[in-house]
């Protein structure tokens, strides 16, 4: 029989929720809470955003016949409304101006372009996703000639287009992304069911927090983390496959560079110039060659440099979802050469690892039962000198109102498997930073992600180029892929 001894685990720790930042100057503005803190000291930029310009104007492009519908959920923004959903979670929304300290307004009726009720009717020829994409191309022109008179534009896909916008082989949505990025405007998509959608706190806060942040708003930042080193920096890698099957080539996606605030910059698409010599293989576990991860991490280190005077990082954390190889770790020690430390860290979030919270049962035997809530987020257990497991999602009691939320309230949460493959320092340092930028994706009016924003960001500039492998490799602002 085998020695229990020898089977168990080591000591979870628990980290502490990360706090976030709402003022660049006054250390006391911050929550562990977006919305809360949002609510109570208003945005990270309120100061510059509101210098430069005093309104959020939105343009529209969709179907002539939702036209009205379109403005009257933009005038839903306006308003006050109280949750009608996750009332532990989200509070009050209080009105745009109110929260953002700028206004919200429609463009001038130059800025609205208004599609035909149905696919066949719009000009060109060909089929109806070539149609639609000669159509999307057209309304972004005819913006980029006014492009003064908008900050954001709405896209409205109507459902009974479902069968084009979305096929096995083409998207809309990252059609228009990488269309957007050509001409530098900001889009916003909808569909039919934001115009039904009952709980109207929860749609307002989602959708007045991407608004600001695609008119180039910061909602909030990441307060400081105790340990973490000064001017660190964090880069998410994430791989896309391109070419024919005979000459196939990985474009490499980089959320560059966030800083140690989660603070995010520019996308880097980088296209590989050595080739995939299997095909298959790569699928299943990609990466780049010496030669590659030493050029995408150069180009990333460049920009990073020019948002901070010339200077380096004292230290770069590099994510990507699969394991480093050796000519990977090498590419980015030949890169960033001037960087005193670096560290290079898997992120794995298909762990078969689950746990279960016990608490006090109140009576002798069993002393502990199971919780009805699960393991609190932030809990951390190491399994070796180089990875552990970290729950990003669980239990967060800090941001409700009734004492315990579980965001989403399904199933049991898997951790995050972190693998360090290169780099030293506590493995509760790593978690930690992990853990925080699972709070950095502007997009959404969650406490968190399922994975951190470096990974998060990547993939989806990734997912864009899968779709749209014509996109130019070229570095664009993260807001324009939102």
């Amino acid at each position: 029989m085998a020695n229990p001894a020898l089977t168990k685990l080591p000591p979870f720790t628990l980290l502490d929720e990360p706090d976030l930042s709402f003022s660049p100057s006054d250390v006391t503005q911050v929550d562990v809470h977006p919305l809360r803190g949002l609510l109570n000291f208003g945005p990270y930029s309120k100061g510059s955003f509101g210098s430069y310009t005093s309104r959020v104007r939105i343009a529209t492009v969709g179907p002539k016949s939702a036209f009205h519908r379109r403005g009257d959920l933009m005038r839903l923004l306006l308003d006050v409304h109280r949750p009608s959903d996750r009332s532990e979670y989200v509070p009050e929304y209080p009105g745009f101006a109110r929260l953002f300290h700028v206004a919200l307004e429609s463009a001038p009726a130059i800025a609205h372009v208004k599609w035909p009720e149905r696919l066949d009717e719009l000009p060109g020829n060909g089929d109806a996703q070539h149609r639609l994409c000669l159509a999307m191309e057209a309304a972004l022109r005819q913006l980029d000639t006014v492009r003064n008179e908008f900050d954001v534009v709405l896209v409205h896909f109507p459902d009974s287009w479902n069968t084009t916008t979305r096929t096995k082989f083409f998207d809309a949505h990252d059609v228009l992304k990488a269309l957007g990025a050509r001409y530098n405007i900001p889009t916003q998509v909808l569909n039919d069911r934001v115009f039904t959608f009952t709980h109207k706190a929860s749609l307002a806060w989602r959708l007045a927090t991407a608004l600001y942040v695609k008119a180039a708003g910061t909602p909030w930042k990441l307060a400081p983390l105790k340990g973490v080193p000064a001017d660190t920096a964090y880069i998410g890698l994430a791989y896309a496959l391109r070419g024919d099957q005979r000459d196939a080539h990985y474009v490499t996606c980089c959320s560059q560079v966030f800083d140690m605030d989660g603070g995010g910059m520019q996308f880097v698409a980088f296209e590989a110039q050595d080739p995939v010599a299997d095909v298959a293989e790569a699928r299943r576990n990609p990466f780049l060659s010496r030669d590659d991860m030493r050029a995408v991490l150069s180009r990333s280190l460049a920009l990073y440099q020019g948002r901070n005077a010339g200077n380096l990082p004292k230290r770069m954390v590099i994510h990507k979802t699969t394991a480093f190889t050796d000519g990977e770790i090498e590419g980015a020690f030949d890169a960033l050469a001037g960087v005193p430390e670096i560290e290079c860290v898997e992120v794995s979030s298909s762990s078969c690892w689950r746990g279960v919270w016990l608490i006090k049962s109140g009576v002798e035997k069993p002393p502990s039962r199971p919780s009805g809530f699960p393991v609190p987020r932030g809990t951390m257990v190491v399994r070796s000198g180089n990875s552990a497991l970290v729950w990003v999602a669980g239990n967060a009691p800090g941001v409700s109102t009734k004492g315990d939320y579980y965001q989403g309230k399904k199933s049991i949460p898997r951790p995050l498997h972190l693998i360090r493959h290169a780099g030293s320092g506590p493995l509760e340092l790593t978690a930690h930073e992990a853990l925080a930028l699972t709070k950095m994706d502007w997009n959404n009016d969650a406490l968190y992600d399922p994975v951190p924003v470096s990974i998060r960001y990547s993939q989806r500039l990734a997912k864009t180029i899968a779709n749209v492998p014509d996109l130019p490799r070229n570095v664009y602002p993260y807001r324009l892929f939102m």
